[in-house]
């Protein structure tokens, strides 16, 4: 009998406990959300509501881009994403009603914060300094042994440029361009951080 009484109270509690818990939600809101990136992961995005100065709730993303804001109480808010090597993007003036969630769909993209990258940037003239389209350009990463290991390649464009963008890392590089009928070209690049580093390269006819 007494076990019986136990059991009939522990449900009962059990049964209020639900009852508070589905009134609070009821009193809070919520955001949810899918962040894409320009390039790179869209894990770790952080992703802050504000109101004024205020810090009202953050979360990360997950592997997937997604992130969810809960017990935001009723009201408008700021959104903001941030991440190392990526723009800051900010949603103002977002309205969270009390015991909704609501989306922010999947069409937020940060872009890259060129700021905190590596670019090589070059031209490839012929001999007579004219500028050649359709160069193809191999950008090697030489390691500390002196062994290069290609990691990137593209054809030059119609105005004979071409342009390479890397994690901002102290790095050597090598820079090396082709084409049918002409002498092969290479020249390195010392980098020691984000900046634009510009090559340029003649290509002669092969004898």
């Amino acid at each position: 009998m007494s076990k019986l009484r136990t059991t009939g109270t522990l449900f009962l509690l059990l049964l209020l406990a639900v009852g508070v818990a589905a009134q609070k939600n009821k009193t809070t809101g919520s955001i949810k959300g899918k962040v894409k990136t320009e390039s790179g992961s869209a894990e770790g995005v952080r992703v802050t509501a504000r109101q004024g100065e205020r810090e009202a709730a953050a979360a990360a993303t997950d592997r997937k881009g997604q992130f969810e804001l809960d017990g935001l109480a009723p009201g408008r808010y700021s959104i903001t994403f941030r991440k190392p090597g990526l723009s800051v993007a900010e949603i103002k003036d977002f309205e969270v009603v009390a015991g909704k969630t609501r989306s922010l769909g999947g069409d937020l993209v940060l872009p890259v914060d060129e700021g905190s990258l590596v670019f090589i940037k070059g031209s490839v003239f012929n001999e007579e300094g004219l500028s050649l389209r359709g160069v193809q350009i191999e950008l090697a990463r030489i390691g500390s042994d002196g062994m290069t290991k290609k990691i990137d390649g593209r054809m030059t464009t119609g105005s004979g440029d071409f342009a390479f963008r890397l994690p901002a890392q102290t790095a050597r590089y090598r820079v090396t361009a082709k084409m049918d009928g002409r002498e092969t070209t290479s020249k390195d690049v010392e980098v020691d951080g984000a900046a634009v580093y510009r090559v340029a390269l003649s290509l002669k006819p092969k004898p």
